[in-house]
């Protein structure tokens, strides 16, 4: 048995070199959702509410914090779907290769996600049935 699962291990690809963009959002993802990034957004704000009285509330004093906060959500948006969707791609191709190596499988099932809505009710309507 331990054979029959050796031959199939499958080695995984070796990351690609050329894909700067996904190893930097994968990268970063990973820093701006640690602890430590979340302490010094929170010391950016506390010194920005600090420095209030310093410049008397001024629409500039909060057009500041309002500006960096928009810039630094809006750029984090694409960093974050870019990540989602690499996750999500990994996790349907691994689902695939466990469908294709379970014999009682079907083999239809591979790939799903590529139908249509209607498609996938359709095929939700019949596992309902099935259930």
């Amino acid at each position: 048995m331990a054979e029959k699962m050796k031959s199939k291990v499958h080695k995984t690809p070796p990351p690609t070199s050329n894909d700067r963009f996904g190893r930097f959002a994968g990268s970063a993802s990973f820093w701006m959702g640690s602890k430590w990034t979340f302490f010094a957004a929170g010391f950016v704000i506390a010194a920005w509410v600090g420095t209030g009285p310093i410049f008397h509330y001024s629409n500039t004093w909060q057009l500041v914090i309002n500006t960096g906060t928009t810039i630094v959500t809006f750029l984090m948006v694409f960093l974050i779907q870019n990540t989602q969707n690499r996750d999500a791609r990994a996790i349907n191709l691994k689902l695939d290769e466990l469908i294709y190596s379970i014999g009682k499988a079907r083999d239809q099932m591979i790939n799903i996600e590529k139908l249509s809505d209607a498609d996938l009710e359709a095929l939700s309507a019949k596992f309902d049935k099935l259930r």
